[in-house]
């Protein structure tokens, strides 16, 4: 294999493609984090991602909220403290394994969940529905094509 040096790496024809990718995270991330501020719900987009997983589940081990929000374990640990703080969630460990700890919703969660959900839903439909239905499929085919790659 041929080992690129830095002007033919920067010449790959991929590399456009990763740009607008990135910034096309970069730019979602910042209108999602826009709507959770605006909603004065409190919540980060961490804790808004965790909450809006565990909704409508009797709860989730911390391997499943994880794989969901592909938020890492180190970093969800504080994130459930957080919330477990704020009286949204609650844990427990799984009867004959301590390792496994379920997180679940408390009833404050689930009425946090019921509102912010729809709403932050609603907050993003704004911008999606400017793309047609035709193209939301084809992106969401070769977003989906792409994570394969990986």
């Amino acid at each position: 294999m041929a080992t690129l040096d830095t002007q033919s790496a920067s010449s790959q024809p991929f590399i456009p493609l990763v740009e607008e990718l990135a910034a096309a995270y970069q730019a979602f991330s910042l209108y999602d984090a826009e709507g959770l501020r605006k909603s004065g719900a409190g919540l980060t987009p961490s804790q808004a991602r965790v909450i809006f997983t565990l909704g409508g589940t009797d709860g989730l081990t911390c391997k499943d909220i994880g794989d969901v929000t592909l938020i890492t374990k180190g970093t969800l640990t504080g994130v459930v403290d957080r919330l477990e703080d704020k009286g949204l969630v609650e844990r427990w460990s799984v009867e004959g394994d301590g390792r496994k700890t379920i997180v679940a919703l408390t009833r404050r969660g689930q009425r946090v969940y019921e509102r912010e959900f729809p709403r932050h839903v609603e907050f993003l439909k704004s911008k999606f529905d400017k793309l047609s239905a035709a193209d939301r499929a084809k992106a969401t085919q070769l977003l989906q094509k792409i994570k394969g790659l990986f």
